[in-house]
């Protein structure tokens, strides 16, 4: 395998940066990662220093080349970074220094500017032409709250020395060392700054968030000539080829190649992505309609998504917060060591609602307890609670579509738990396939990279082997039982809605 052309793929993720390679047939030949501190100033507030997202980002690609031989350093043909979307930065173009905090994806301090713009009536144009909803999940009620309180971008905005971008855009600016200042489509259909059917920013929409049109990024495809890491840096010199969402990502490293197919990935939140090909499939139920995908040429693969916030942040609280538990892998031993959550269940919004609430000011609750209530019953619901999650994403992605997913696959972190899985097969009435290889983030855009580097023809042919290894979940209890069980998580959902304690 080390004489054979490899694929780079740099994976920021919010907890984690990894760095991985593969070969042409998407297999997983070595990787890295380092772990991200994540700041908490406030209730709702997410924040990341954007130099510990580099500096964490080089840690794990220096680790990476460390464990490489030198023949399969030297084979490393192409790279592709994949990223957190939304969360974003503002930093100095001519100094390259970031001008505060980035705010993470999760933080929710801006649902006042969304509401005001919302009150303005802007939202049903905004929403029409992104795909989006005017919250604070994305990228442009950020822009302006960092606008009005980072003294040092309104500078840099005043003296037209302001960059701005999400993740993909700083990296890219890093690697090339500032010759590159550049977002790719499907992270900026998340920003809430791009029309989504005509691929442009949008000037109004810029114009709200205060930002300064020299500050936006050069907007490109997703797979193209970026650019090259710097010489000074591991893997120096290789091309930048890819750039994608890390959900898009997963996406495309699952195979969902075909309007229809479904994955969803459990990370620090839970994200159910399904191909709609090149119709933009629209919900008036709480999905996002967004970008998957492009050719060279910028030719777009939309996508229909759910997005909840947290998932693998539950069982960090687990272990973190409540300290039931002292690694994250023993919330499954706990959980199977009672028959049933005992009547519990968990409601995860710890930082909010997503899909279909959008409700910044939701919080987490447990209800049912009793004094029967043990961790083994806390750990069982706080993982169906993350099933019962991404069921209601998946009962309302079915109606937009006018028809049943039948196969759900997922990747991410928490889906190496088996009883998670259990959970979310019996929650949905689907199948549920997981991989054998969960990097499928890292994966899908490594296969992206290695398109545009010549080295793979087409993703279809890697298709028939989707299964191999691959562990399937079933559907283990009745219809009447699931609706029953839904029913009762509805009601618990309800109470968590706008929670201000």
């Amino acid at each position: 395998m080390a004489d054979q052309p490899l694929l780079l793929a740099l994976d920021q993720g919010t907890s984690s940066s990894r760095a991985a390679v593969f070969d042409r047939n998407g297999t997983l030949v070595a990787s890295a990662s380092a772990p991200l501190p994540i700041n908490y100033p406030a209730d709702g507030w997410v924040e990341q220093d954007p130099d510990a997202i580099w500096t964490s980002q080089c840690q794990a690609m220096s680790q990476l080349h460390r464990e490489l031989s030198d023949v399969q350093r030297t084979a490393v043909v192409s790279c592709g970074i994949t990223n957190q979307r939304e969360t974003t930065v503002l930093w100095r173009r001519s100094s390259g220094r970031p001008c505060g905090p980035a705010l993470v994806w999760q933080d929710g301090r801006t649902a006042d500017i969304c509401k005001a713009w919302t009150d303005a009536g802007l939202a049903e144009n905004w929403c029409q032409r992104t795909g989006l909803l005017l919250d604070p999940y994305f990228s442009a009620s950020k822009i302006r709250w960092m606008l009005d309180h980072q003294s040092e971008a309104a500078a840099a905005a005043d003296a037209d020395d302001l960059c701005f971008g999400t993740v993909e855009s700083w990296l890219l600016w890093k690697l090339t060392d500032g010759r590159r200042h550049g977002s790719d489509m499907s992270n900026a259909s998340r920003t809430l700054l791009m029309d989504l059917e005509q691929r442009c920013w949008v000037d109004e929409f810029r114009d709200h968030a205060g930002l300064p049109s020299g500050a936006l990024p050069e907007l490109l495809p997703c797979r193209g000539r970026f650019g090259a890491i710097a010489a000074d840096l591991p893997f120096g010199g290789t091309p930048i080829e890819a750039l994608l969402g890390d959900q898009q990502a997963a996406t495309l490293g699952q195979l969902c190649l075909h309007p229809g197919e479904a994955k969803c990935t459990y990370g620090t939140g839970a994200f159910l992505v399904i191909n709609t090909g090149t119709t933009v499939r629209r919900s008036n139920a709480g999905l996002l309609s967004t970008l998957g995908w492009t050719d060279a040429e910028g030719r777009p693969t939309y996508c229909l998504e759910g997005s909840l916030f947290n998932a693998g942040t539950v069982v960090q609280w687990l272990r973190d917060g409540l300290q039931i538990i002292d690694k994250a892998a023993e919330v499954n031993e706990l959980a199977l060591s009672v028959t049933d959550s005992g009547g519990l269940m968990l409601v995860p919004a710890f930082t909010g609602w997503g899909t279909p609430h959008w409700d910044p000011q939701a919080r987490a609750l447990m209800v049912g307890l009793t004094r029967n209530s043990s961790r083994g019953h806390i750990a069982r619901a706080a993982l169906e609670g993350i099933a019962l999650s991404v069921a209601t994403l998946v009962e309302l992605a079915e109606t937009a579509l006018g028809h049943g997913l039948g196969e759900l696959a997922v990747d991410g972190g928490a889906a190496a738990s088996d009883p998670l899985l259990q959970a979310q097969a019996d929650s949905t009435g689907l199948t549920v396939r997981r991989p054998v290889n969960l990097e499928s983030t890292a994966r899908g855009v490594a296969l992206l990279a290695g398109i545009q580097a010549g080295l793979i023809n087409d993703l279809e042919d890697l298709v028939p082997e989707r299964n191999t290894g691959a562990q399937q979940f079933h559907p283990q209890i009745a219809p009447l039982q699931r609706s029953q069980w839904k029913s009762r998580w509805d009601d618990a959902v309800k109470r968590s809605l706008g929670w201000h304690g």
